[in-house]
């Protein structure tokens, strides 16, 4: 039997600040983090609005050597790595360093860094170019900053299939567990709230041109017209059953029980989106029948036609209205590679105070036949959960979490 691969640790930076206490009590209660953009002068763009991390100086927590290393977005995970073994009650230096490994995912790598890498040589020259743009940049750049900051040298990687990406690295995560790995890093983090990123972005034709950050980003509502951008992620501590009772861990807050993945046909073909089988696939391979499935985790892309395609996935495994969904990241945007494993932290909290957090300022529409929990938090027993994720592409992942035995 393969082993169990359970959640020891979370460290999580969000629009809703650092660690699980302030992420779970604005979550459970529907605080907004939705605002205009500070980072830069938005006023040009048809998109102005964010969910920013708001107040982080990364020399509050990292090493001065550091700082001109990274990106925005690699200060931030090496912070949540910080959290995540420290909730974990785990100590890198007293493992064996062939033992552990970090499998992140991205979207875009370091965005930030590299515009101001190329704004240098385009308006000093090349010799003003830092040698840290040859990896800062990178979409690899977390797993490595990581795993050199606590000298993990076992199986390491990236995964990079945007809002999917982040269930894929924990599914990646989860088999070298099984495989004999002792513990394992992983999660995804995401930040370009910057003029290059935006423009990427932009490029999509999915982002929100709302100016009221209460009516912008709205999954399943009939007013949604896109998504809103936000910046920040999650890393999990990952360990087997087994090893972190044997080492007498404080909490293990649920385990990572099936993982299906699809893409989707290509466009025109007339064929089914993939999301419905790869929940399939989540369901079977975690042995759950639908019926168990306590709440699912909406990916939320929050414009008509990816949402249809999403009601109609729930809606034909569980029924119409069968089971509650929520999509809690309507309060924070959507933060790209980031995204998943905020919402895997939330359905493991979810499962632990059985209370489902809402979807904010969302008027569903009926015709998505979907019990989707808005207003306030709904108290109820909770012990599986489902988690969906949608890439730019047509990458497909849901993912199965249970509560500890």
């Amino acid at each position: 039997m393969s082993a169990k691969a359970v959640v020891t640790g979370i460290g999580i930076f969000t629009p809703h600040g650092l660690g699980v206490d302030d992420f779970w009590s604005a979550t459970r209660t529907g605080k907004n983090a939705i605002g205009q953009v500070t980072r830069f002068d938005a006023t040009p763009y048809p998109a102005r609005l964010a969910g920013e991390i708001r107040s982080f100086a990364a020399a509050d927590h990292l090493p001065s050597r550091l700082i001109p290393q990274t990106d925005r977005m690699t200060r931030m995970a090496l912070v949540a790595a910080d959290c995540a073994f420290g909730d974990a009650d785990v100590r890198p230096g007293e493992f064996a360093e062939y033992d552990m490994g970090v499998v992140t995912a991205s979207t875009s790598g370091g965005f930030e860094f590299g515009q101001n890498e190329l704004r240098k040589l385009w308006s000093q020259g090349s010799h003003y170019v830092s040698a840290y743009q040859s990896f800062a940049w990178f979409y690899a750049v977390n797993s490595g900053q990581i795993s050199i900051r606590n000298g993990m040298r076992g199986p390491s990687s990236v995964v990079v299939s945007d809002h999917a990406g982040g269930l894929d690295a924990l599914a990646q995560a989860r088999r070298l567990i099984r495989k004999g790995s002792r513990l394992i890093l992983s999660g995804g983090f995401d930040a370009s709230i910057c003029t290059w990123g935006w423009v990427a972005q932009l490029a999509s034709d999915r982002l929100s041109t709302s100016t009221d950050p209460e009516r912008a980003y709205l999954p399943f509502d009939e007013a949604a017209d896109g998504y809103v951008p936000g910046e920040g992620g999650a890393l999990l501590t990952l360990e087997s059953a087994q090893s972190a009772r044997a080492r007498g861990a404080q909490r293990i807050y649920g385990e990572i029980a099936g993982y299906g993945a699809t893409f989707d046909p290509p466009p025109g073909s007339g064929r089914e989106p993939g999301l419905r089988r790869a929940v399939e696939a989540a369901l079977t391979d975690a042995g759950v029948p639908a019926a168990d499935i306590d709440v699912v985790f909406a990916d939320g892309a929050g414009t008509p036609r990816l949402d249809r395609e999403e009601a109609q996935a729930i809606t034909a495994v569980f029924g119409p209205a069968g089971v509650p969904v929520t999509v809690p990241k309507a309060s924070t945007g959507r933060l790209y590679s980031g995204a998943a494993p905020v919402d895997v932290v939330t359905a493991l909290l979810t499962i632990g105070e059985d209370l489902i957090p809402p979807t904010v300022n969302v008027r569903p529409s009926p015709g998505y036949g979907l019990d989707l929990v808005t207003g306030q938090a709904r108290a109820t027993p909770v012990n599986t959960a489902l988690v969906l994720a949608r890439g730019y592409g047509g990458f497909n992942s849901a993912m199965v979490l249970k509560a500890p035995d």
